[in-house]
């Protein structure tokens, strides 16, 4: 049973829509966390957040201003800190490929300053955020997370004797999330047009909520080296589309630079070393520092066929209209009626 009471925790990107859910979710669940550090560039963010999670109120919170980038900052930031979760990303696609360089900055050279950091000041533990987009990239932004994740996962080679274990989850599109497509359509659709950009689309779907028990169960389970994938349903774009504004015209205007029509997040490649462990799967490195046997007799893993691939195109789950209805009055507006 996972028990962080009496620990010191960091959340790099903090203040964005993860680490906000998982803040809360931490202070629900553990009162007596020792230290939750919010680790955040953006101060108008860090000025939000405070309102929502007083330091008055949970004396536990340190709202850290720095850049994962600032390797000396990160250093300053990680002392006493026993778990890292690596939440800090440049993530849209387009901007990434307009200002490549920044988005290396950020997700590449941050991640190893992240690593390096951890390593230097006895961090017991990192879980770092990863994305469908790191599986077979075509997109900058896809390439630099996939870059990192292979950072994270090499990290435990050159750990040495030192008691830390580094591991990656990845998840799809998250509803209701800062630039996601819910509250983008329900924006849209007061001007009666959304404009779709392929209509065989699909992307995976999951809640802030269920990627926060992601690194929840990362943190407790992981042996080091692994990235972990939830089984999560998909989602076709027209059908949230048709849900959110049935009657708004559909307006086709094609895939932006570095999109796919459908995301990946274990290839055919990945599954020489993917074990299904129920929940989620885990891509475990192709030279584990760990008994494969012992890890697949205390999880009941399994491994999947060889060529299989997990993608929004051939799930076998799918979102419905009126489930992505609930959704959207769930996670994204509590007062959401479909415009008939």
């Amino acid at each position: 049973m996972l028990d962080l009471n009496g620990k010191s925790i960091l959340i790099t990107g903090g203040t964005g829509s993860f680490g906000k859910t998982f803040t809360k979710l931490i202070l629900q669940r553990f009162p007596n966390v020792k230290r939750l550090v919010i680790f955040s560039r953006d101060e108008q963010k860090h000025f939000q957040m405070g309102m929502d999670f007083p330091e008055e109120t949970y004396p536990q919170i340190r709202y850290f201003v720095g850049d994962v980038r600032d390797y000396d900052r990160l250093i300053r930031a990680f002392e006493g800190i026993d778990i890292v979760i690596h939440a800090a990303a440049m993530k849209h696609v387009h901007i990434a490929e307009y200002n490549p360089m920044e988005c290396v900055k950020t997700n590449v050279l941050g991640a190893e300053n992240v690593i390096n950091a951890a390593l230097e000041t006895g961090v017991k533990e990192v879980v770092a955020l990863s994305t469908d987009k790191a599986a077979a990239p075509i997109n900058l932004y896809g390439a630099t997370k996939l870059t990192s994740d292979k950072l994270f996962i090499a990290a435990n080679n050159i750990k040495g004797k030192r008691d830390i274990r580094f591991s990656v989850v990845r998840y799809g599109n998250v509803m209701g999330s800062n630039g996601s497509v819910m509250p983008f359509f329900l924006k849209k659709r007061e001007e009666g047009v959304l404009p779709i950009t392929d209509k065989e689309m699909t992307r995976f779907n999951i809640s802030l909520e269920d990627g926060c028990e992601m690194v929840f169960y990362a943190i407790d389970n992981a042996w080091g080296g692994e990235i972990f994938v939830p089984k999560i349903p998909s989602y076709k774009i027209t059908d949230v589309a048709t849900a959110i504004a049935p009657n708004c015209k559909q307006e086709v205007v094609g895939i932006r630079p570095g999109e796919k029509i459908h995301e990946e997040m274990i290839t055919a490649s990945d599954s020489f070393n993917t074990l299904d462990l129920g929940k989620y799967y885990a891509i475990l490195p192709q030279k584990p520092n760990f008994n494969v046997e012992d890890y697949k007799s205390k999880y009941d893993g399994k491994y999947v066929p060889k060529g299989f691939s997990y993608n929004s195109g051939n799930n076998t789950e799918w979102e419905t209209i009126e489930s992505l209805r609930a959704l959207v009055k769930e996670y994204v507006d509590p007062n959401f009626e479909a415009h008939e």
